[in-house]
């Protein structure tokens, strides 16, 4: 018979040691000196004698303990030994909680992104923790289905962000071989997504290729007023047209002033591989001008706010629709597309000089990629040419 009373419980005191309040079948309240009280059942289990502890009082009122004492009793006449079921219980949560889909994306992230430049490793978190968190980050990795996946991917969808789309359900992807290779799932979801989204329209970027009109605009940036680092950048961007990314990234101790080149790192680059910018005279005497503002900083184009950080990604397109040209008529990655466009057919310079001065993947006949200082010798050749062919479309009027 129980003995026990929710008011013989609460008068319990604290003693000297500890001390038990039998209420029968095995389950007691274990009072320490510290005055806590906690739910106990003594048990036998294949002739041993075994102690589960069943919780805290009063989280665990007198009730709840004796239906879980019963509880225990059922299980050990399944021939299961209640206390090892609670700690394989236990494991087995911890184990999934370690094993959820943001906890596993966050060790991707570390483990795969170091190498990546610092906008790729922002956009890439931004997808995670907008997109991918939100809809399933607190379950676990193995259980996550096509369908679940898809649902979040639909929302992005559904305001328009195909695009976006399409890069998240990239990411997730990545997330889930990376918990395959680490043996915490057995499969991709997303490999069953293939066709499912919308499709991308292509986006090509607004470029100027007429001569006549890349004179007005070059006259233009030459007239622009602005901070000295986006005057310099803005007037660099048709001399180089490189990636505004790689520009704005660039650090004094990339130039090499004895070669006349610009260096720039394989981690700041696209293709994950070294490139090498010649430099004509007209961007050495830009250059050397803004050294002598920002020669100090890290960046050469160093943002207003801090000299320690470079400029805005969006300081050139700001300058270019001040002058006001619209999204529809240039960009700044639009000038690679101008260089290319320009350097083949009005300057008749090699299609393989282009596009590796354009830092795509060019190859040879066995299919292995040109190294960083392939043609070096004939690219300054051109990208003097090209800066000379500008000066004389800038200064020159056209009916």
């Amino acid at each position: 018979m129980n003995k026990l009373t929710a008011l013989a419980i609460n008068k319990a005191k604290p003693e000297e040691k500890a001390y038990k309040l039998r209420d029968g079948t095995g389950l007691y309240l274990h009072v320490l000196p510290s005055g806590s009280k906690s739910w106990r059942m003594k048990y036998r289990y294949t002739g041993k004698e075994k102690l589960l502890t069943i919780g805290s009082y009063p989280t665990v009122s007198l009730q709840a303990a004796r239906e879980a004492c019963q509880d225990a009793k059922k299980l050990i006449d399944q021939n299961i030994d209640p206390s090892a079921k609670k700690q394989a219980d236990k494991q087995a949560l911890n184990h999934a909680g370690g094993n959820t889909f943001e906890v596993i994306a966050n060790e991707w992230f570390i483990t795969k992104m170091q190498d990546k430049s610092a906008s790729h490793k922002q956009r890439t978190q931004n997808l995670i923790s907008t997109h991918l968190v939100p809809a399933f980050g607190s379950t676990p990795i193995k259980d996550i289905t096509p369908s679940v996946v898809l649902k979040a991917l639909r929302k992005i969808e559904a305001k328009g962000h195909n695009e976006t789309a399409h890069k998240t359900k990239q990411v997730a992807g990545q997330v889930f071989r990376f918990a395959v290779t680490t043996d915490r799932a057995e499969r991709d979801p997303c490999t069953d997504l293939k066709g499912a989204l919308q499709p991308v329209k292509t986006k090509h970027h607004a470029a100027i290729t007429e001569p006549i009109k890349l004179a007005k605009l070059l006259r233009d940036i030459e007239h622009y007023q602005g901070s000295p680092p986006v005057m310099a950048a803005l007037k660099l961007s048709p001399l180089f047209f490189c990636r505004q990314g790689e520009l704005r990234h660039m650090e004094w101790t990339e130039i090499d002033w004895s070669k006349k080149q610009w260096e720039i790192p394989a981690e700041k680059m696209k293709m994950r591989e070294p490139h090498i910018v010649p430099l004509c005279k007209q961007a050495i005497d830009i250059l050397t001008h803004l050294q002598a503002i920002t020669g100090r900083s890290k960046y050469a184009f160093t943002n207003p706010r801090s000299s320690s950080r470079p400029m805005s990604e969006n300081a050139v397109r700001v300058a270019i629709r001040t002058l006001g040209y619209t999204s529809t008529e240039i960009t700044p990655h639009g000038f690679r597309a101008t260089a290319r466009t320009l350097l083949d057919e009005d300057l008749d310079y090699p299609f393989e000089l282009i596009e590796h001065q354009l830092a795509h993947a060019v190859r040879d006949a066995t299919g292995r990629a040109y190294n960083r200082t392939k043609h070096l010798k004939q690219r300054h050749v051109m990208m003097q040419g090209w800066a000379d062919y500008l000066d004389n479309l800038r200064t020159n009027q056209f009916d």
